[in-house]
C-alpha cells in the first residue's frame, strides 16, 4: 500500500493517534470513467471548490457523477498500529460510514487479530456520553 505524497489526490485523509494505537487512512480520488484523463473532484466556481456540492465533476471533459454513486466506488486504505494486538498492519475497507457502537464511523479490520478499528468524525467519541451525537 502506497501512502499518498499529497492530499490533492485524496477525497479523505486522516492521521490519528488512538489511546493504544495509531491510524493513517485515506481514500484516493477516482479517475474519470468517461475520458480517463483526469481525476474527478468537487466542482470549482470562481476559483473556489464547492465543498458541500452533491456532485463530482471531471475537470477535463466535464462529466458529472452524483456524490452517492461516486463515493460507493471509493476504497478507504489504512496503515495502522492495532489497538487490540499492538501489531502494525495495512488494510482497506469500503469508503462508507457504518454504525459502530452507536457512532457513524469508517471501520478498518486488523489483518492480524481481526479487531475492528473505528475512524469516527473528529469530535465524536465512542462510548463517550459527553460527545456530540
Amino acid at each position: 500500500m502506497k501512502i499518498p505524497e499529497s492530499m490533492d489526490g485524496c477525497v479523505y485523509f486522516t492521521n490519528r493517534t488512538l489511546p493504544k494505537g495509531k491510524v493513517m487512512a485515506w481514500a484516493r480520488r477516482k479517475e474519470c470513467p468517461k475520458c480517463h484523463k483526469a481525476q474527478m473532484g468537487k466542482p470549482v466556481e470562481k476559483g473556489k471548490v464547492k465543498i458541500r456540492a452533491d456532485i463530482y465533476v471531471c475537470p477535463s471533459c466535464g462529466f458529472t457523477e452524483q456524490k452517492i454513486v461516486h463515493e460507493e466506488g471509493l476504497t478507504l486504505e489504512a496503515v495502522y498500529t492495532c489497538l487490540h494486538c499492538g501489531k502494525q498492519g495495512e488494510s482497506s475497507a469500503p469508503y462508507k460510514r457504518k454504525s459502530f457502537q452507536g457512532v457513524q464511523s469508517f471501520v478498518v479490520e486488523c489483518q492480524h487479530c481481526a479487531g475492528k478499528i473505528p475512524l469516527t468524525k473528529k469530535l465524536k467519541g465512542i462510548g463517550d456520553p459527553d460527545s456530540d451525537s
